[in-house]
């Protein structure tokens, strides 16, 4: 297994966590379907990045918060979530966080970015042991996908 710190250093977890609020904040925010080997149709958001979902979560509440969310940044939304190409438009949802703000779901599941993934169609958080729980790339059938090289852990960021 592989830690993050290790992967992506200490200077990527600096730049994350200062760009974490509004970087990876959406408006009316857009899921669509995307594919790439070897892990066939997943979703990401509407400018092509990745969006995944954490086992700790308990039902629609999101349990990543703090460190947690400076890593993996919730997806949000001010409005209505649009179903892109290949989502089915029922299973977007929202679901509060804490602080107030609107969190997106996909079958009920609250859906995060990755801090370490820099561009579109990047899955580098795919299938990693993190803050108590796993992650995961979401199916547009809003199952986990468990395809991967190998499973990552990590423990500081």
């Amino acid at each position: 297994m592989k830690s993050l710190g290790k992967v992506f250093g200490v200077t990527t977890a600096m730049v994350a966590i200062l760009l974490s609020g509004a970087a990876y904040a959406a408006g009316e925010a857009m899921i669509q379907s995307e594919t790439k080997a070897p892990f066939g149709a997943y979703l990401a958001d509407g400018s092509g990045r990745s969006v995944y979902l954490f086992t700790a979560d308990k039902g629609s509440a999101s349990n990543c918060y703090g460190a947690c969310a400076a890593a993996w940044p919730p997806v949000l939304a001010s409005g209505k979530p649009a179903a892109g190409p290949g989502v089915t438009a029922g299973m977007l949802g929202t679901t509060p966080r804490r602080d107030g703000t609107q969190q997106l779901t996909y079958d009920g599941r609250p859906l995060y970015y990755f801090a370490g993934d820099k561009a579109a169609g990047s899955t580098a958080g795919q299938n990693i042991d993190h803050f108590g729980g796993e992650w995961y790339l979401v199916s547009p059938q809003g199952r986990e996908i468990e395809a991967s090289a190998a499973k990552k852990s990590g423990s500081s960021w």
